[in-house]
């Protein structure tokens, strides 16, 4: 099922422009329940494992913990995309991102994040943590590139497949 999957997702990858895609085009505001059926499109493009709309609804109603955030194309006014992450005293944790396939790799994701780590640095927060897979390396390529390292793993985190999850971390004092 998982191969399956990851050939979907590599077919509809080459259809598209690896072009930049312009930061004015698309902005950032806070996730609404109106927003949740084009999240989970997203969620279940981009995951073998995806969360459950359960779990939004529960990061929208977590406030002021948990900062979920759309992506909007503009000249759609589509989804495009979303971040989560948790704010917690001086300590923040990326618990979710995904970018609707047709617009990955166009620097949407690493935009989105750096926006985060700016935002969560005015508010205090020191260190920022996330947890990836082994297998991701888009992923993790672009953590990388952002500044994280890898901190350690938690054994038999995911499943479907199951996988270990590398935790990585930045600190953002300076």
């Amino acid at each position: 099922m998982s191969n399956h999957f990851i050939c979907a997702n590599l077919k509809r990858r080459r259809k598209i422009s690896k072009s930049k895609l312009p930061i004015e085009s698309y902005f950032l505001r806070k996730m609404k329940e109106d927003d949740l059926p084009s999240v989970m499109e997203i969620e279940n493009l981009s995951y073998p494992n995806p969360w459950h709309l359960s779990s939004f609804k529960g990061e929208i109603e977590n406030r002021p913990i948990s900062n979920p955030y759309v992506i909007v194309f503009k000249p759609l006014e589509k989804v495009i995309g979303y971040v989560i992450y948790w704010h917690i005293r001086n300590e923040a944790q990326i618990s979710n991102i995904a970018i609707n396939p047709d617009y990955r790799g166009m620097g949407v994701g690493e935009r989105v994040l750096r926006w985060v780590m700016q935002d969560i640095q005015r508010k205090g927060v020191e260190f920022v943590f996330l947890e990836v897979r082994p297998s991701n390396l888009c992923a993790r390529h672009l953590y990388d590139k952002l500044g994280f390292t890898m901190l350690g793993l938690r054994k038999g985190y995911y499943r479907n497949p199951s996988e270990d999850a590398i935790i990585m971390g930045l600190s953002l004092s300076q």
